[in-house]
Order: C-alpha cells, then sequence, then structure tokens
C-alpha cells in the first residue's frame, strides 16, 4: 500500500473593481498514474459558474473549464482530493544503468520517436534557450557519462548553486535571468533545468504537483504550510520517464503527488482566466497535504 494524502487547494481572488463576466480554465486535478491513484476529487466554484465543463487537454492533463456571467468582486475555487501514491520502481534507481547521454540525444534525434517523447525535445515560450545555458549544462556532461548520471549531477548542481527566493522572480521571468541571478523558486528551477537538458538534444517535461513537507522538529505540522510545487522529467529510453526535484535535489518519489505535465509552467497553469473588467486584483493562495490518518493539532 502506497502513502495516502489528503490535498485541500485553495485559491482567492479579490479585484478592485467590479468583473462583468469571466473565463476561466483550471488544472488542479492530479492525474491517474501506474504509481498514483486518485480516490477522490471535488471542485468548488463561487460564484456558481454559468457553464463548467471537464476534459482532458493535449498531454492527457484533466482540465477544469468555467465560465462566469454574472458581476461579481471575488472568485474562489477551492479543490478537495485524495490521492494514494506508490514507489515509482519495484528496485532503486540505477543512474549508471542508463545509456550514455550523447547516444540519446542521437538516437532521439535520427531515428522517428514517439510523440510524446519527441515533443519534449525542443524550446517552448518559458524554457527558451541560450548560449551560456547550454554551456552550464555541458559541465554535467562529458562524453560518455550516463543520461541519468549527468541529469541528476545537473540537479545538484542547481540545489547547491541557485538561490530559493520568491522575491527574485515572477511567472514571466526568463531563464537566462534565473542563471544570472542564481535566484528563484521550484517554477524557476524546473524552468531551468528543462532548459538545459533541451539544449543538449534531450527530452525534458515541465510537472506541476504537490510536495509533502515535514514540520521542523518537535513542531506539530502546520496546515496550510504547503504550496504547489514544481519539477520536471528526463526521458531515459531504459528507465521511461524519471522525475527530478531540483528545489529538493531529490528523485521524486512517494511524497510527490502529480497533477499535470507539459512544455513548461504555460501548459498546466493552475488557474487562468479572460475577464471583463476587475484591472487589479489581489491572489491568495492555501494549501495543505496531509497524510491520511496522521494526528492533527487541534484549530
Amino acid at each position: 500500500m502506497g502513502r495516502i494524502y489528503r490535498i485541500d487547494h485553495q485559491t482567492r481572488y479579490v479585484y478592485a473593481s467590479v468583473v462583468n463576466t469571466s473565463q476561466h480554465v483550471a488544472w488542479l486535478e492530479p492525474r491517474a498514474l501506474p504509481f498514483q491513484q486518485v480516490h477522490s476529487y471535488a471542485i468548488a466554484i463561487d460564484p456558481s459558474p454559468a457553464r463548467e465543463l471537464r476534459r482532458a487537454d493535449y498531454f492527457g492533463n484533466a482540465v477544469h473549464q468555467f465560465q462566469l456571467l454574472r458581476p461579481h468582486g471575488e472568485l474562489s475555487v477551492v479543490t478537495h482530493s485524495e490521492v494514494e501514491v506508490h514507489p515509482r520502481r519495484t528496485a532503486p534507481l540505477d543512474p549508471s544503468a542508463s545509456p550514455p547521454w550523447d547516444e540519446v540525444r542521437r538516437s532521439l534525434h535520427e531515428s522517428p520517436a514517439d510523440r510524446s517523447v519527441a515533443e519534449f525535445l525542443y524550446q517552448s515560450p518559458q524554457t527558451t534557450g541560450a548560449p551560456e545555458i547550454a554551456t552550464y549544462a555541458r559541465d554535467s556532461f562529458p562524453e560518455g557519462r550516463t543520461v541519468l548520471e549527468g541529469a541528476i549531477d545537473l540537479m545538484h548542481r542547481i540545489h547547491r548553486e541557485f538561490i530559493f527566493d520568491p522575491a527574485a522572480t515572477n511567472p514571466a521571468t526568463p531563464v537566462s535571468r534565473v542563471l544570472e541571478e542564481r535566484r528563484g523558486v521550484c517554477q524557476d528551477f524546473a524552468h531551468f533545468q528543462i532548459a538545459c537538458l533541451r539544449s543538449l538534444g534531450l527530452a525534458a517535461r515541465y510537472v506541476s504537483g504537490y510536495i509533502l513537507t515535514d514540520p521542523p522538529p518537535g513542531q506539530a505540522r502546520l496546515i496550510g504550510a504547503d504550496a504547489s510545487h514544481a519539477w520536471l522529467s528526463v526521458y531515459c529510453p531504459v528507465h521511461g520517464w524519471v522525475d527530478l526535484d531540483p528545489t529538493n535535489d531529490v528523485v521524486a518519489g512517494d511524497r510527490h503527488i502529480t497533477v499535470a505535465w507539459g512544455r513548461d509552467f504555460s501548459d498546466v497553469t493552475p488557474l487562468r482566466g479572460v475577464l471583463l473588467g476587475g484591472a487589479e486584483h489581489q491572489l491568495f493562495v492555501g494549501v495543505s497535504v496531509v497524510p491520511v490518518g496522521l494526528d492533527q493539532p487541534e484549530a
């Protein structure tokens, strides 16, 4: 049996002026995967939408579309999920057993690759390459090193050399600036490592989700202290897609809950919309990830 988590995610917009109508798209429902089962999922939207639709996007992620047709000054979207996550492999990952990275690059580009892999070989809006990015990446990929040894070494370097700083970037910050300033958040580190891997001709995709975080020793778990998280997957012909988390310097495991994947953040933004009115807004986001059955502190 795997780990079972309860995830509560609240997003609240408070608008400076009335929004007359709006349309929104949400990527908030966890994916059903071989190592991840979604026991339950519910979404509550206030004010109630005039129209609501659930569909799968191009990458197979669950998407919720909704339309609000009456004036409103606030928008609240709350989701509740219960997800069971299992170890992703029956044996420990052996990076040395993966093929040399330059052989992987050659095979991906010289022979017809599966579309689900080939579409992650190239630049995307938020992972544009630059010579300095390729130069940074090459230090982890000397000739003959295996693709996973190189990718994991690159993850270690990003974690060691970059500083987590929520004030340093925003969702539109280019990866070239992240490299220049060596600061950012999980989204930036994922984008940067993806740009590095693609600059070398390797396939990498962006993953959004959640991660269980532990409180300091001796303190109770904090409800609402967790947040949406982001990491990446690199493709290896032997092991398939391997998820790496440069923010925490780990190969993703049963503490990582996958919501969606795409080329970059712009493909799987948790919630976005088009509004008529409401020129400015305040955004409030709260996320709790709690193991089911764990005793919680009283409110």
